[in-house]
């Protein structure tokens, strides 16, 4: 889209990323989200997700755009603010997404079963999709 000068203008309703915090996210990444992240990476629970990716005024710690689909790992922060937790995954099941959150521990612990769930609802997703 061109301005009257000629100069490029951003569509409407389009936000830039903010990929310095996403990168920034990433680095840090929990020991669990790096685990998740081995077995979410490359497509391999049939849907491809992302890492730190914006979700309108959040960060997902992993995304599946396609399916809509938000997996969060919990760790003690979380602990602290079950409101805050509260308040964003209702907004983001208003928005159309689906959340799935998992405790640090669990990821670490019983590796298999949340993978399996996440398949499970990746599964679910796309059949509701078709």
């Amino acid at each position: 889209m061109l301005g009257p000068s000629g100069q490029i203008l951003p569509m409407p309703g389009w936000q830039p990323r903010n990929t310095a915090r996403a990168r920034t996210l990433r680095r840090a990444a929990t020991p669990a989200e790096r685990v998740l992240w081995q077995h979410l990476s490359a497509s391999r629970q049939g849907a491809k997700f992302s890492r730190q990716m914006p979700v309108g005024p959040f960060f997902a710690d992993f995304l599946c755009r396609s399916l809509k689909l938000v997996v969060e790992c919990d760790g003690e922060s979380h602990d602290a603010r079950p409101e805050a937790d509260a308040r964003r995954d209702a907004w983001m099941q208003r928005e159309g997404y689906t959340v799935l959150r998992f405790l640090n521990e669990d990821v670490l612990q019983d590796t298999e079963a949340v993978i399996t769930t996440i398949r499970s609802e990746v599964d679910r997703l796309k059949k509701e999709r078709q």
